[in-house]
């Protein structure tokens, strides 16, 4: 098998194929992992996604650095994995940042059933509230193997 290292163009690739990832953060030397939907801006650099309030939510305001990973696998020879390490900022409602709203909508309504779970319904019936943000791409990385045949 031969694995080889994507150039920054081969990562926003499969970013910008993709909208389900890993989303990586930490608290008090206790890392956390979540899968989250996202939509990847490859003009601003960055991804949008949005969650309801928890665990998540309140780690990042408290350390906004995290990363995500996206991967695709077809098989244990065949595999795709892309790291974008950044840091989190909410997106307000507010004059300043109605722009960066405008443009995660925007991004998120290109996808089926974009509002899925972030603002699905919680146990209680209700709907919880949400916080829109993005994840500045400060790197990225990412590997493609193959079998040496291929």
């Amino acid at each position: 098998m031969l694995v080889h290292e994507l150039n920054l163009n081969e990562c926003a690739e499969v970013l910008s194929q993709n909208h389900l990832g890993r989303l990586g953060c930490s608290r008090y030397d206790q890392p956390y992992i979540v899968p989250i939907h996202f939509s990847f801006d490859a003009e601003r650099h960055c991804l949008y996604a949005f969650s309801a309030v928890g665990q998540k939510i309140a780690w990042m305001r408290e350390n906004p650095k995290v990363c995500l990973e996206v991967e695709d696998i077809g098989d244990n020879s065949h595999w795709t994995t892309v790291l974008a390490i950044g840091r989190y900022e909410e997106i307000h409602h507010n004059p300043a940042e109605t722009e960066a709203r405008r443009r995660a909508e925007q991004l998120f309504q290109q996808r089926r059933e974009w509002w899925l779970p972030g603002a699905a319904k919680v146990g209680s019936g209700e709907h919880p509230d949400v916080v829109v943000y993005r994840i500045h791409i400060d790197r990225l990385t990412g590997r493609r193997a193959a079998r040496d045949r291929d």
